[in-house]
């Protein structure tokens, strides 16, 4: 005997974003563009560093774009989910680039490093300070949506590296302007990598629990368990699961054995509303599936759950 019941929101968090998306990625593409002439203007590796960060977030972005779009489609008989993972792939994917970015950016560090060439300090710090400039705008277009959509996340440390890597430019450039040290810009190119890595892993490491249907981060199972046996007329519950379906939709289901008496006299949909209202208001979870057992159905399942 079970029952299930379910609420929540037909789109997922990143998808009330793609407007602030589609902004920056116009910002980043303009910026792309900037610094690529000007890495070929000041034959800077930071430059070219940096721009390929950008590149890499032009396509890290215009990822997002598109998983929230398709995001929003609805679910069909073949997905019942809809498209909703297409937003963590989108993740996994980004930090991928960006981990490649960064190898590129050390290796060829270490090749300028031992072998400088000429670098225009002057106009690597013009084109530099463009970069920071639009990198900020970019920073408060997302700040908020960041917190919503692991998408969003995505998008927000990436403008962040950026953000990060400008000023490592603008200090290396300032450094060969007045002291000809030629070096500054290897080195300027090995902060931006290692600025992207941390932030990378991070991201990666999000989106593969997501994958792997880890419990939502902050939902402790033996709380959200007390609560639901506390309801009034539950005696028990296992097969207690808990996982993230997209960015700011967890998941969850459950075993919960009733009493007798909830399914003698056909209480049970207040059973389940009162479970649904609980899990909604202590844990923010409102897509649950309940299934309603008597008290002695559990004597054949023991061996099979736990």
């Amino acid at each position: 005997m079970g029952s299930g019941h379910s609420h929540g929101p037909s789109t997922s968090a990143g998808g009330a974003h793609r407007g602030r998306l589609l902004v920056v990625l116009g910002l980043t593409s303009i910026v792309l563009v900037a610094e690529l002439v000007g890495a070929w203007l000041t034959g800077s590796l930071a430059l070219l560093a940096d721009a390929g960060h950008m590149f890499t977030d032009v396509a890290g972005i215009l990822l997002a774009v598109l998983a929230v779009t398709f995001a929003a489609k609805p679910a069909t008989a073949k997905r019942t989910y809809g498209y909703y993972r297409l937003e963590i792939l989108a993740a996994v994917v980004n930090a991928v680039l960006l981990f490649a970015v960064a190898a590129f950016i050390l290796g060829e560090a270490w090749r300028r490093w031992q072998d400088p060439p000429d670098v225009e300090g002057g106009l690597m710090l013009a084109f530099a300070a463009v970069g920071l400039v639009a990198n900020l705008i970019g920073l408060s277009i997302l700040r908020a949506g960041s917190k919503q959509s692991l998408n969003v996340k995505g998008a927000y440390l990436e403008v962040l590296g950026d953000a990060l890597g400008s000023v490592a430019v603008i200090v290396a450039a300032i450094l060969i302007a007045t002291t000809g040290w030629l070096r500054a810009d290897a080195i300027a190119s090995v902060l931006v990598a290692l600025m992207i890595l941390p932030r990378t892993w991070a991201l990666l490491r999000e989106a593969v629990d997501v994958l792997l249907q880890a419990t939502p981060e902050g939902m402790d199972l033996t709380e959200v368990r007390q609560h639901i046996i506390e309801t009034a007329g539950v005696i028990d519950a296992h097969d207690l699961h808990a996982w993230t379906l997209t960015s700011g939709k967890p998941v969850l289901s459950v075993h919960v054995v009733v009493g007798d008496e909830v399914l003698a006299n056909g209480s049970s949909e207040e059973v389940l509303d009162a479970l649904g209202a609980c899990l909604h208001e202590h844990f923010d979870v409102d897509h649950c599936t309940f299934q309603l057992e008597p008290s002695h159905h559990g004597t054949h399942e023991r061996d099979l759950h736990q």
